[in-house]
């Protein structure tokens, strides 16, 4: 039976504005076909094959821009010598597509070599950990760093939203807990452990492969009653071996918008290796939530940071031909902050990610078509996400939800601001795509496409009125931390910006309605890092 990693990369296709063999004197750049299959990367030059022979162990391949890549392979005729003889030159129809091609090619790297093809020592071949194989080394440094240093850990406990509901969802269902071995993947301090055998484990497994490890040994001393039943194992679950199965797996694996960090994968992993078929997980299900939004201070907020790059005379110096390529940058960013729920203009849809089945592999993709009717008519700046999680207990099921309106947490709620918003009328269809492709510094590249469909006589013929993209790096986020604005209803009515909004307009609704004000958090003490990646 065909392993289902294998399926990740296998039989997946690509379609390339044009391919050119340049060992072929001249080249020709004609359209072609990228294709996986199981005899490994075949690439089309329209009506023929170029014949590639890829050693999925010596294929190198370049990003020559952002959609142009050089797949360079060993030639057939190399002899001894390890040189590479033959190049091909890939074009892709946009950034999206290349950064799926690169991604599938990493993937499919990676399971052949472990596989131990033409014979050679399996163990030589996998010496590498999993994790080292698919994570830079300088993000990983980073973020073992940063989650080894307790004032980050304590950011974290301080989030009463968050350690409360762990701790409910733990103590209300003793009877899932008691007298079971438990595995806390990613222990940190070793705070979900403790809750734990609070609730009467048998044995605790708390693996942790930050330095923060020897602070959790010292903290679970300091609990004698508690740590006899607890085993702290410094490393990685990718890498740890434990001598026994677990019946229950705790851990808190979520970042921004639920995946960043890639941790999930490595509570996956943690299932496939240490849980019994028949154990839970804590948390066992999370959910992306995702509904358009209307900010016309945050898009002006950003839109004026590049008002810099604007001036004809800094020093001497015109500043101008710079400027777009700032304006890009800052809506690159996905917003980071907690938001007034009421500029959410239309009901939110959901993304079901099951931890107790998907496969890892799954995570290193995510495509989620998007669909909304406007309830307003109104600007849209883009999409606003949150994320929520699933505590199935036996006796008490429990959420712990980052939504707006909800008492705020350290994750806050994400944003992914359009650099060219798009107008919708009350009642009018808002269609488009959430793509989120996995990256190697432990994050994603989002890829956002919101479309307007036609309103009106005609609209039953099903066209597209307006469209927006945005390409944002959920690596890189603008941590908009300042207490919320007071948003009135009429924002049109407020102090005139720094850039010109004449072609700016929310329609008022409910004038007689008192402006609301976001009142700060019981948590409010809790604050991020500019520099964190994210918890």
């Amino acid at each position: 039976m065909e392993d289902s990693s294998e399926k990740k990369w296998k039989h997946r296709e690509f379609t390339l504005a044009s391919v050119s063999d340049l060992s072929v004197v001249p080249p020709s750049a004609l359209p072609g076909t990228a294709r996986f299959d199981s005899d490994g990367l075949q690439i089309h030059q329209q009506s023929h094959q170029i014949p590639l022979n890829i050693d999925p162990r010596t294929v190198q391949l370049f990003r020559l821009s952002s959609v142009h890549s050089l797949c360079v392979v060993e030639g057939p005729d190399a002899g001894k010598k390890a040189s590479y003889s033959r190049g091909v030159n890939i074009q892709f129809k946009n950034e999206e597509e290349s950064e799926a091609f690169h991604c599938v090619v990493q993937q499919w790297k990676k399971e052949i070599n472990a596989q131990g093809t033409n014979g050679r020592n399996q163990s030589n071949i996998t010496s590498k950990s999993k994790f080292d194989e698919k994570i830079e080394s300088s993000s990983a440094k980073m973020y073992f760093h940063y989650y080894g240093q307790l004032l980050h850990q304590q950011n974290m406990l301080q989030d009463y939203v968050r350690t409360g509901t762990y701790h409910a969802a733990v103590i209300e269902n003793r009877s899932d807990f008691a007298g079971r071995v438990v595995v806390d993947v990613g222990a940190g301090s070793g705070i979900l452990s403790l809750f734990a055998a609070q609730a009467g484990a048998k044995h605790v497994y708390a693996v942790e492969a930050s330095e923060m490890a020897e602070y959790a040994r010292k903290l679970i001393a300091g609990n004698p009653m508690l740590a006899q039943r607890i085993t702290v194992i410094k490393g990685k679950v990718e890498d740890v071996e434990l001598p026994e199965k677990a019946d229950i797996l705790i851990s808190e694996p979520m970042g921004t918008l639920l995946i960043n960090e890639r941790m999930l994968e490595s509570y996956v992993i943690a299932r496939d290796r240490f849980l019994v078929p028949t154990g839970k997980m804590f948390p066992a299900l999370g959910r992306i939530h995702m509904a358009p939004f209307t900010d016309e201070y945050l898009f002006i907020e950003i839109a004026n940071k590049a008002l810099f790059w604007q001036q004809q005379n800094y020093y001497g110096v015109d500043l101008t031909p710079l400027h777009g390529t700032a304006f890009q940058g800052y809506f690159s960013q996905p917003v980071v902050d907690a938001f007034d729920p009421r500029l959410l203009i239309a009901p939110s849809i959901s993304h079901v990610i099951d931890f107790t089945k998907i496969k890892e592999e799954e995570l290193y993709e995510i495509d989620i078509p998007l669909r909304f009717i406007a309830s307003v008519g109104t600007r849209v700046h883009g999409l606003a996400c949150w994320f929520d999680v699933l505590f199935n207990g036996s006796t008490v099921q429990r959420w712990l939800t980052t939504a707006p309106g909800s008492p705020t947490t350290h994750w806050y709620q994400l944003r992914c601001v359009l650099s060219q918003p798009i107008y919708v009328m009350a009642g009018q269809e808002i269609t488009g795509r959430l793509h989120l492709i996995a990256h190697n510094a432990q994050s994603y590249t989002i890829y956002l496409t919101l479309s307007a469909k036609m309103w009106g006589p005609g609209a039953e013929q099903g066209g597209i009125l307006q469209t927006s993209s945005c390409k944002l790096d959920l690596k890189e986020p603008y941590y908009r931390m300042s207490q919320p604005q007071a948003y009135a209803l009429a924002q049109d009515q407020q102090s005139q910006p720094l850039i010109s909004t004449q072609d700016i307009h929310i329609q008022s609704q409910d004038l007689d309605e008192p402006e609301f004000v976001q009142q700060p958090s019981p948590n409010s003490c809790v604050q991020i890092d500019p520099l964190m990646q994210n918890i």
